[in-house]
């Protein structure tokens, strides 16, 4: 089963009362039995909700970091990673729920020198779905696609690699965690940090594992959902996807992926009545400088690990390591 590690479990918290009554129990529960040392990190988000009240009230064990204004999943997690004491760090949801025995089979991931992390599998709440697994590199043209998911069903007993962890449930080894800066902030509020790290990871030379018998339920963008309508949610979606690409596409390709970017993603949308692809894209162009910080740290960060891996390297490497997997496409 692998030498259990202390772990410093990181929950972000914006307005999330109601899960955290909910689900927190269930967290403690599954640390618990594993015995241990562990501590439980809730950075809230600026919450006006009573969170901070409700936990002091109710979990005095539970170490409280409170933003002053609301910065942001990556920021928020970021905040939890500073304070963070031990080994490994869990960052999980606050709307996650894990069931008894969800670590056990986690451990001997890190007994890898390069293991970066691995994650759990996800279900819906009704347990009817699997909403989270490893996940697959796809390439189109210069665009990194990540919609495939899989479990393998090979008895080989070979180790599942995921391209990324799901930013909900991600056990990593908080040392590298640190190296690698921990989550870009430049892709505040939320989404594509995780597959950011994600590929960071696997570019300096470590790697990313999917556990399918460690389980937990997810309910699922709650605190987003609340948060934003639809439409700006798609506009901060497209534009980190572009701030993405434009961070870990090389640079002898960057003028294809802009000019691909352009004709087949921006533009078809705004023809069709899509305007606010036009925000993303503009509001994208803004972030030039802090595009250019983001790529030289991980130059830096891959030159000092004697790494030289790109995007499309990555592709090849996961196409091959199907072959072992038998893989079960969900």
């Amino acid at each position: 089963m692998g030498i259990k590690k202390s772990v410093s479990i990181i929950i972000p918290n914006f307005n999330g009362l109601s899960l955290l009554e909910q689900y927190l129990p269930y967290t403690i529960e599954a640390i618990e039995v594993e015995n241990v040392p562990y501590e439980i990190i809730v950075v809230d988000d600026a919450s006006t909700d009573g969170s901070v009240d409700f936990l002091s009230q109710n979990f005095p064990q539970i170490i409280i970091v409170q933003n002053k204004v609301n910065g942001g999943f990556s920021y928020t997690c970021n905040k939890g990673l500073e304070a963070a004491k031990h080994e490994l760090c869990l960052f999980l949801n606050s709307d996650v729920k894990l069931t008894p025995g969800y670590f056990s089979e986690q451990w001997q991931y890190f007994e890898l020198e390069d293991t970066f992390g691995v994650m759990g599998r996800m279900l819906t709440p009704d347990g009817n779905r699997i909403e989270g697994a490893a996940k697959l590199p796809v390439l189109k043209g210069f665009k990194i696609k990540v919609n495939k998911q899989f479990y393998s069903t090979s008895s080989n007993k070979r180790k599942t690699p995921t391209i990324f962890l799901s930013g909900a449930n991600s056990l990593v080894v908080t040392k590298k965690m640190r190296e690698l800066g921990g989550f870009d902030e430049i892709f505040s509020p939320f989404y594509s940090e995780d597959l950011d790290l994600g590929l960071r990871a696997w570019r300096v030379g470590w790697k990313s594992y999917y556990e399918h018998k460690s389980i937990c339920y997810h309910l699922g963008c709650h605190t987003i959902k609340s948060a934003c309508k639809r439409r700006k949610m798609k506009s901060i979606y497209f534009r980190n996807r572009m701030l993405l690409h434009a961070i870990h596409v090389e640079s002898r390709h960057l003028p294809f992926w802009k000019m691909q970017l352009f004709l087949f993603e921006v533009l078809p949308k705004f023809l069709i009545g899509n305007f606010w692809i036009l925000k993303s894209f503009l509001e994208y162009k803004k972030y030039s400088v802090e595009i250019e910080n983001s790529r030289k740290s991980l130059e830096i960060l891959m030159k000092d690990h004697e790494s030289h891996v790109s995007i499309f390297d990555l592709e090849k490497d996961f196409e091959k390591s199907l072959t072992f997997q038998n893989p079960k496409f969900i």
